[in-house]
């Protein structure tokens, strides 16, 4: 974490207010490249933001590269098909890596072991499929693949008690393909798998998370990077963004990485009245209360 990072956590200066941006233009020339996360930055889950798809290309006209960030529990390929449906077209960013690639690359050598259970929707099948494991039943398992809750329009960790009871009896270890908690969409909030890995650790159990703000899914971003770049991209030309703080910020601040906090996504309700102008002393006090601390805040990703 850089010395100007630190000095503004919690506890170094109480006094300090994050800075709130309208434009990113603004901000734009300081950094070579973005991390930017999907689901709250780019769309809510229906359709994308206004202004975001512009912001993008703004950027990456001006010799920026875009790498979508994303704790989606898929392989990034099949992301650009799903941003297309949300109008979000492919020229807007550069490439994709997910918290699925990075979990395929963790589970692929064996490393929880070969047999496993697959609690999640079928339409995350890709993120195992074509692997060396075999999926069995859930008492016939090494480890549980937990991508998501079965439905995740209705349920949330609170139905799946008994199960992790289960789990935890056999000391099971539970590797989450999404450590988001909630996401947006639409106008409701749903359950994602960190919610379920969250519950599981709670009760004693061994939770693995791949994905923001976990290290293993930074150290893939630097490679992809550099490939993108042609050159290793300096930390301090590198922008994080993102509308989680546990994830996307933190994430940031534990890599050294300037964070750009958007406040419009998960929790716009705590950031003032006004969706379009946050509140800085609120915004901050979200930033404490996380043990985070964004360089800067917008409501909407925007040029």
């Amino acid at each position: 974490m850089s010395k100007e990072t630190e000095t503004q956590l919690p506890g170094h200066n109480a006094e300090k207010l994050v800075p709130i941006y309208q434009s990113f233009a603004t901000l734009a020339e300081r950094y070579d490249a973005l991390l930017c996360d999907v689901w709250g930055v780019l769309h809510n889950g229906v359709a994308a933001y206004e202004g975001v798809v512009d912001a993008l290309c703004q950027f990456r006209q001006e010799g920026g590269k875009v790498l979508l960030l994303s704790n989606a529990p898929r392989p990034g390929l099949r992301i650009p098909a799903h941003l297309e449906g949300f109008g979000v077209p492919r020229d807007a960013y550069d490439d994709v890596l997910t918290s699925g690639d990075a979990t395929r690359t963790s589970i692929g050598g064996g490393r929880y072991g070969t047999r496993f259970w697959h609690l999640g929707p079928d339409r995350d099948r890709p993120t195992f499929e074509g692997l060396a494991l075999e999926q069995v039943a859930e008492e016939e398992a090494d480890f549980v693949l937990c991508t998501g809750l079965f439905d995740d329009e209705t349920e949330t960790a609170d139905n799946y008690t008994e199960l992790l009871a289960r789990l935890k009896t056999r000391d099971v270890d539970l590797v989450c393909a999404n450590p988001d908690i909630v996401v947006d969409r639409g106008e409701k909030q749903v359950f994602c798998g960190g919610a379920i890995a969250q519950a599981y650790t709670r009760i004693g159990g061994r939770s693995h998370y791949f994905g923001k703000p976990h290290a293993p899914i930074y150290e893939m971003a630097q490679e992809k990077l550099l490939t993108l770049c042609g050159h290793a991209v300096a930390r301090e030309r590198l922008l994080a963004v993102g509308d989680g703080l546990l994830t996307d910020i933190k994430g940031a601040n534990d890599q050294g990485i300037d964070a750009l906090f958007i406040t419009g996504g998960i929790a716009v309700e705590r950031c003032g009245p006004d969706a379009d102008n946050p509140q800085p002393d609120l915004v901050s006090a979200l930033s404490r209360e996380a043990g985070v601390w964004p360089m800067a805040a917008m409501p909407r990703l925007r040029w």
